[in-house]
């Protein structure tokens, strides 16, 4: 009966330990955050999640749960429900080669599973630039592994299979093409391209017996249509002008609405341009308007001012003319026949008709016939 009885406990222990899966060791600087993810099986994702330190299972001490955070910060814990991954989270890690366990409450024995932090004062043995990583659909991402001493051997994605991994220096996972660079000295470079959504998930460098989490989320790219549209409508005419823009995700989206409402709007002023019935904008209104105002305006000014302009020159044309021209006859005028010419009498001319026994009182007459064709 006893035998049985150990034999259950061995059958339990064995199968809370692999229904959990994480990384079983690794290499962190002292006082350097570390992230480890521990994925389980999604039928225990209403159960209640923990993380416990210790060496020993049966001795070690719970320092944060799900429904009961840690009140000093220095461990955090969240449960993806969605994926079935718990992740958690060592802010200031300081003693090296100490345990934890990931774990999942479960009634008669929980499901647990072990991982060791190698705690060093300087560089760690291996460790990545950063442990998340963001990326769009369709790009690829680039991670760093840096190690010391042995190279990293494989990459590889943390899910149900362990044997999702690649170590040649060409593969894939999960639909995304792997490439590895071993070029470089201590430097394992992993560059994944034709990211899918699907392919957001925890992954890790291998070297040895250590690993090194990285967690790579693809978001999805969509576009965002944005649209004004303005209707007006008129006896006569119905007017609509509509406006459309499409951006992708890093592009500043600008959306514009109308808004309608029984009461008019308050116009506030404003240096934009508001538009009006068909496409015409305030200001262009208003322009015409002063135009259709300006231009009878100024045809009824020319009207008044040409006509006096030149009045005014004719009537000082006539008076110039009546003060220089020279009165002329016409030929339809009464003209005498005959013009009387008097003659001045002569002193000296007296002794000679004297001498030559003329009279004194004797007048010349002359006649002068004008010339009628002048």
């Amino acid at each position: 009966m006893t035998f049985l009885y150990v034999a259950h406990l061995i059958l339990a222990g064995l199968t809370g330990i692999q229904s959990i899966i994480t990384v079983s060791e690794v290499s962190v600087k002292a006082g350097d955050p570390i992230s480890i993810p521990c994925l389980y099986d999604l039928k225990f994702k209403d159960n209640g999640k923990y993380l416990c330190k210790g060496k020993w299972w049966l001795t070690c001490d719970c320092v944060v749960q799900t429904n009961n955070p840690d009140n000093s910060n220095q461990f955090s814990i969240s449960d993806d429900q969605t994926q079935g991954i718990i992740t958690v989270t060592i802010h200031n890690p300081k003693d090296d080669g100490e345990s934890y366990w990931c774990a999942i409450e479960k009634k008669n024995s929980d499901v647990r599973r072990r991982f060791k932090l190698s705690v060093t004062t300087g560089m760690p043995s291996l460790h990545v630039d950063e442990q998340e990583i963001t990326a769009f659909e369709g790009g690829s991402v680039t991670v760093k592994c840096h190690s010391k001493n042995q190279k990293v051997t494989k990459w590889c994605r943390l899910d149900s299979s362990s044997s999702t991994c690649v170590s040649d220096q060409t593969g894939s996972i999960d639909g995304a093409t792997v490439t590895i660079n071993k070029s470089v000295s201590n430097v394992f470079t992993v560059t994944m391209s034709g990211l899918k959504t699907e392919n957001s998930g925890w992954y890790w460098c291998v070297k040895g017996k250590l690993q090194m989490p990285v967690h790579i989320t693809v978001h999805e790219l969509t576009s965002t249509t944005s649209t004004t549209s303005i209707t007006s409508t008129t006896p006569t005419t119905s007017t609509t002008i509509s406006t459309s823009t499409a951006t992708t995700l890093q592009t500043t989206t600008q959306n514009a609405s109308l808004f309608s409402s029984a009461e008019p709007p308050t116009v506030q002023p404003s240096f934009s341009t508001v538009i009006g019935t068909g496409g015409e904008s305030l200001q262009d209104k208003n322009k015409s308007s002063t135009l259709v105002w300006i231009l009878p305006t100024t045809l009824v000014l020319l009207l008044l001012v040409v006509p006096t302009a030149f009045l005014g020159w004719r009537m000082k044309k006539k008076r110039y003319k009546t003060k220089t021209e020279v009165p002329v006859i016409t030929g339809g005028a009464e003209v005498p026949d005959v013009h009387y010419a008097t003659i001045f009498h002569n002193p000296d001319a007296a002794s000679q008709q004297k001498q030559n026994n003329i009279p004194e009182e004797t007048v010349t007459y002359s006649t002068i016939v004008l010339n009628r064709s002048v």
